[in-house]
């Protein structure tokens, strides 16, 4: 039989793996009988744990949330889980990097050495790119994420595209991250229809509540956000004829390059655009494919201008 320490450290690790166990249960994973189950369970809850005990049929045992934050235990895969999402959160969210180092300080303590290089591996061969002038700080973050799952409205100072200031209520659905930027989604009062905002420009989130009753948002938040990030008003638009089935384009064109369409079974339309020639330039080039300007004529003397440059560097 496991000694006493060792066998509470197995119990609370059974506890923490699913929401409700039996004595039976327990009894079975511990490898003692339910009388030692309960004088486990009440040394557990000596030590802060919250156990809850339910008797009958249909009962047993719930770790519940206490007033405290006590020791959780973590396999191997998510103890490497927790260092690798902490290292990728500090370079996703403003503020983060003090709180980061300490919590992976500890990690690093109380890893095993064969843990510590799989946690540290991803780290230390990756580049972060990221802005840190567009990264939100944790602290609005949480506040919005709790703001849309208690539906309280928000009041936000937010600068749109154009960098005018503006002031906007909205009622306030999902938080939406890219992987460098993140987006607020949201119905927006002046504007009575939904939004996406991002989160970099938030100047000040002014004030929250009061509750609003929920509205059904048409269609997916994903596919939303996605589709409001290619529909920017830029400057410089133009649509393309691409030769192939949009089955087999959507896999090779990013889809940040434009909005993708079939035409029919052998040819597709992409929208794109960008706030410079040269931008636009560049960014037809990475789709990587023969293409046919459908419009835009009056850009095509600059393009013009861009290729000639290309081919006087390359003859």
């Amino acid at each position: 039989m496991l000694k006493t320490s060792a066998r509470l450290l197995r119990l609370l690790s059974v506890l923490q793996s699913r929401q409700h166990w039996s004595g039976g249960e327990l009894s079975e994973r511990v490898g003692v009988d339910a009388r030692t189950i309960r004088r486990d369970i009440d040394r557990l809850r000596e030590l802060g744990y919250a156990v809850a005990a339910s008797p009958g049929l249909g009962g047993g045992y719930q770790l519940k949330p206490g007033s405290l934050l006590p020791p959780v235990l973590l396999d191997d895969d998510e103890a490497v889980a927790v260092a690798v999402a902490v290292r990728a959160a500090a370079g996703s969210v403003g503020k983060m990097d003090e709180t980061a180092a300490g919590l992976l300080a500890k990690l690093d303590q109380l890893l095993p050495a064969r843990l510590r290089r799989r946690a540290s591996a991803l780290h230390s061969v990756t580049v972060s790119l990221a802005n840190s002038h567009a990264l939100p700080p944790i602290e609005v973050l949480t506040r919005i994420a709790m703001a849309c799952r208690d539906r309280l409205k928000l009041r936000l100072n937010y600068r749109d595209r154009a960098g005018n200031a503006t002031v906007r209520t909205v009622e306030p659905l999902r938080l939406a991250h890219t992987g460098h930027l993140w987006y607020l989604v949201a119905w927006d009062a002046q504007r009575a229809d939904w939004r996406t905002f991002r989160m970099d420009r938030i100047q000040r989130l002014v004030s929250t509540g009061p509750h609003f009753a929920p509205r059904q948002f048409p269609g997916d938040v994903a596919q939303f956000v996605a589709r409001s990030m290619r529909q920017v008003p830029y400057r410089y638009r133009m649509r393309l004829r691409l030769e192939g089935s949009a089955a087999e384009l959507v896999k090779r064109i990013p889809s940040w390059c434009g909005v993708l369409e079939a035409r029919d079974d052998t040819s597709c339309t992409l929208s794109t655009g960008a706030d410079s020639i040269e931008a636009l330039v560049a960014q037809i080039v990475m789709i990587g494919t023969d293409f046919e300007i459908l419009d835009s004529r009056e850009l095509r003397p600059e393009l013009r201008k861009i290729t000639d440059r290309l081919y006087r560097a390359t003859r």
